[in-house]
C-alpha cells in the first residue's frame, strides 16, 4: 500500500508541474503569455555547439568516436540547390545527458526518459570561488545546505546545477578542460564535480538530476564514479559540459532538456535551454 501511496504522489507531483508551466503560457488570451515565455531575453542556451572542438572523453578519441560532419549531396539541379550531410558522434561528448542506462545495467535508456524529466526549476550552486584554489574540488552536502540557508529548500524536480566558472576561459582547450596537458591519461585529469555525499542528499530531495560546467558530474580524479552510479540507479539524469550557467540565477529559473531520441542510447547530445524568471 505503502508504495503505490508513494507511486500516485510522485504521478501527482509530475502532473502539478506540467500544469503549472502550462498554465502561464495558456492563461491569457492571443498568445500573449506563450510570447513572455519565449522572449529571447529571457532564454539562455546552456549548450555547446557541435564542431570540430567538441570535448568528448578521452577514451573515445582512439575509437575514433568523435564528432565528424561530411557532404553527401551539395548541388544545384532542377531549379532548387539542395545539400544533405552525415554526421557522426559518440554519446557522451559535447554538451550531452547521461540516462540511467549509464552506469546501470537496468537503467533507463534515452528513449525510454518520460517528458516530464526533461523540465523542471534549475538551482544554480555557486562553487567558482572554492574552485578557484582547488581544481578537484567537489559539490559538498553544505554548499546545498548552504544554498538552501538562503533560498529555501530545494525544490521537488528539480535540476541542481553547479556554476564551478571552469568553463568559461577553457572550453574547448582540452588540456585546461580536463586540467591536464596528459589528458589521454584519465588517472592525470583534474576538474570540479559532485561529490557522492551530495548527490545522495539531492536524490532524497527528489531531484531530476545534475549537471555540471565539466566533463563530468564526478571530479577528474574519481576512480569509481560513485555521483554517476547514485544518479543511475535512482533514474535521475546528468548533464555535462554545461555552457553558459553565469548567466543563470541561481534560483527561479526553469531548465529544458531536449536529448536526441537515441532507443537504447546511454546518453545523448543534448541542447539544454535556461528560461529566467
Amino acid at each position: 500500500m505503502q508504495i503505490m501511496m508513494d507511486v500516485l504522489a510522485m504521478f501527482v507531483t509530475n502532473l502539478l508541474g506540467v500544469v503549472a508551466l502550462w498554465s502561464t503560457v495558456l492563461a491569457a488570451p492571443s498568445g500573449r503569455n506563450l510570447q513572455a515565455l519565449l522572449d529571447a531575453s529571457k532564454i539562455v542556451d546552456l549548450s555547446y555547439a557541435y564542431n570540430d572542438a567538441t570535448i568528448y572523453w578521452p577514451n573515445l578519441e582512439p575509437l575514433n568516436a568523435t564528432f565528424s560532419l561530411t557532404a553527401l549531396w551539395d548541388q544545384q539541379e532542377k531549379g532548387y540547390y539542395y545539400r544533405s550531410k552525415l554526421f557522426r558522434s559518440a554519446e557522451h561528448g559535447g554538451t550531452h545527458l547521461d540516462a540511467p542506462a549509464h552506469f546501470a545495467k537496468e537503467g533507463k535508456d534515452v528513449s525510454q526518459l518520460e517528458v516530464s524529466q526533461l523540465f523542471g526549476p534549475a538551482v544554480v550552486v555557486n562553487v567558482s570561488a572554492q574552485v578557484r584554489d582547488n581544481p578537484d574540488y567537489q559539490v559538498s552536502l553544505q554548499d546545498i545546505r548552504q544554498w538552501e540557508a538562503q533560498y529555501g529548500a530545494v525544490p521537488d524536480g528539480a535540476f541542481v546545477l553547479m556554476y564551478s566558472n571552469w568553463d568559461s576561459a577553457r572550453y574547448p582547450q582540452k588540456a585546461k578542460v580536463f586540467g591536464s596537458e596528459n589528458y589521454s591519461d584519465v588517472s592525470t585529469l583534474h576538474f570540479p564535480g559532485f561529490h557522492p555525499d551530495a548527490t545522495r542528499f539531492l536524490v532524497k530531495r527528489n531531484i531530476r538530476g545534475i549537471g555540471v560546467d565539466t566533463p563530468s558530474t564526478d571530479y577528474g580524479q574519481s576512480k569509481d564514479f560513485p555521483t554517476h552510479v547514485i544518479l543511475s540507479t535512482h533514474n535521475r539524469i546528468g548533464l555535462e559540459n554545461v555552457a553558459n550557467l553565469e548567466r543563470v540565477p541561481a534560483s527561479g529559473a526553469l531548465l529544458l532538456a531536449a536529448p536526441l531520441k537515441i532507443e537504447k542510447g546511454s546518453g545523448a547530445p543534448v541542447r539544454l535551454y535556461a528560461f529566467l524568471p
